[in-house]
């Protein structure tokens, strides 16, 4: 399946689709969710219109880096929840549905509302190929 070239996120940013904003700077808008898990369920996007996270520039990812930590202190004032989660998915086959990179951070709350997760966890054949083949990749990376 291809990507879209304009994403509802790219509507939103024109003001072409309303929101409720929450919060915005010079690269980060948070909303909230129209279909939330639970109450006060955010989404938070950069400015920058790339599908995946390793497309984004170094600032956008940094300016996102700096509000979601803020953000989730609100969602957990307002929620009143302890819990929550911070979802981000890459590529449709890991679940993402709108092409334009977008954080989740959603209230676990004490009746249950809140993302559920199955995590099938299995151990780690060759760790030691797995790091060596992570460091090699980091030290070719331009950026």
């Amino acid at each position: 399946m291809s990507e879209p070239s304009t994403t509802i996120f790219d509507e939103i940013l024109a003001g072409d689709i309303p929101c409720h904003r929450v919060y915005e700077d010079d690269h980060v808008l948070a909303f909230l969710d129209i279909n939330p898990l639970s109450p006060g369920h955010l989404l938070v996007i950069p400015k920058e219109a790339k599908a995946h996270l390793h497309q984004l520039s170094d600032e956008s990812a940094a300016a996102v880096g700096r509000a979601l930590p803020r953000l989730c202190r609100a969602v957990m004032q307002v929620s009143g929840s302890s819990a929550y989660n911070v979802l981000q998915n890459n590529g449709a086959s890991a679940h993402q549905a709108v092409f334009h990179v977008h954080f989740h951070i959603i209230p676990k709350l004490e009746d249950g509302r809140g993302l559920g997760i199955h995590w099938p966890a299995a151990a780690l054949e060759s760790p030691e190929e797995m790091v060596e083949g992570l460091r090699s990749a980091l030290e070719r990376d331009p950026s």
